[in-house]
């Protein structure tokens, strides 16, 4: 497979739902076709065509395409690492029509390692030269922390081995896998490793072990946090402005924090207001807004409101989830109502033990 391509192309109104995009595909089929089986046409007559498309219906899709063989055309969906995006690839692909030589595919698959040998910038990477080994972490035993040893990694070609890497992972364990199980990643030259290497071929069952073995210690795991204690507390930035929060303490002493390892961190910017705090009116737009999530996140669903603080025309709400795959599609939609209204955004990323809300505990990450 090959061609990834990120669309950034111009927007207009004929591709407006799921099923637009599969009906204008469908129709266009044959050609994309036999584009795909011709690499000197596949750029203009499928890539050039299917980008803009894409984008009409939801900037950040990638996509890689390719021939399975010499009656089928695969056309794999990606979200290139963005957790934001993975819903809406699921999405996309699962409301996609079957269509006679055709196969559609979200996310990049795991590869046999025998067949998957990468070059790049005259470094090459496959199983002879690559291994790994696990770091045992006593005071955060739930995370998966690996050490990648590459054979030729030098300060020469430093850069190189890790891009290279990456992209050997990505394509070996397959893209969700590769996203979303590894806590931890360290790339080190054969000098420098510290413990017995394993073949990299064993990384796959090593993790999917490892997933085993953290959803059985944490199935049914749920936390209703309708009597918890919430701490609210005040701080002066060096601005002299006022940083005001109220932050849900029970939870930041929860033992069993890894059940819920994905952190969502929104962020709202406003403009009125005095010393960065929001007026009556916008702190009332601020508290709705916070209110239609939490409704949509319920605690026992999974989705924790942890707390928020506001500062410098800014408005923080923090959640901890079980996944993140339906927070992405609720914040989007909230977004997206917003639009004109407020600044509104949100970031997804994985932390089982929380480090993030250390600054309101204490701690050191």
């Amino acid at each position: 497979m090959s061609f990834l391509k990120n669309i950034f192309s111009k927007k207009d109104n004929s591709i407006n739902s799921y099923q637009d995009f599969w009906n204008w595909f469908a129709k266009n089929e044959k050609e994309f076709f036999k584009a795909v089986g011709d690499r000197e046409i596949i750029e203009k007559n499928f890539l050039d065509k299917i980008s803009p498309k894409l984008n009409e219906l939801r900037e950040g899709y990638c996509f890689l395409a390719g021939m399975l063989n010499d009656t089928t055309a695969e056309l794999i969906i990606t979200a290139d690492g963005n957790f934001k995006q993975f819903i809406f690839v699921e999405e996309l692909i699962n409301s996609a029509p079957a269509i006679a030589g055709w196969k559609f595919t979200a996310f990049k698959p795991a590869m046999d390692i025998k067949r998957l040998s990468i070059e790049m910038g005259g470094d090459k990477f496959n199983d002879t030269n690559l291994s790994f080994y696990s770091n045992d972490l006593p005071e955060y035993p739930d995370e998966i922390d690996i050490t990648v040893i590459h054979n030729d990694l030098s300060e020469r070609n430093r850069k190189n081995i890790l891009n290279g890497t990456y992209i050997f992972l990505d394509n070996f364990l397959g893209e969700l896998d590769f996203a979303t199980t590894i806590d931890n990643l360290e790339i080190i030259g054969k000098n420098e490793a510290k413990k017995e290497l394993v073949p990299i071929e064993k990384l796959k069952d090593f993790l999917i072990w490892r997933e085993k073995e953290f959803v059985e210690k944490y199935e049914g795991t749920r936390h209703n946090t309708e009597k918890d204690n919430y701490s609210a507390f005040e701080a002066e930035l060096r601005n002299g402005n006022p940083m005001i929060g109220v932050i849900n303490t029970d939870l930041l002493k929860w033992d069993r924090k890894a059940s819920h390892p994905w952190i969502i961190d929104i962020e709202i910017k406003f403009k009125d207001g005095n010393n960065g705090m929001p007026d009556k009116k916008t702190q009332q737009q601020l508290d709705d807004i916070e209110d239609k999530i939490t409704a949509e996140l319920k605690d026992f669903d999974g989705y924790l409101n942890v707390g928020r603080e506001t500062a410098d025309n800014v408005r923080n709400i923090y959640f901890a989830c079980r996944e993140f795959k339906k927070p992405s599609k609720i914040l989007t939609q909230v977004q997206s109502d917003l639009a004109g209204q407020l600044e509104f955004s949100y970031t997804i990323f994985k932390d089982k033990y929380w480090k993030t809300f250390n600054r309101f505990t204490g701690e050191s990450n």
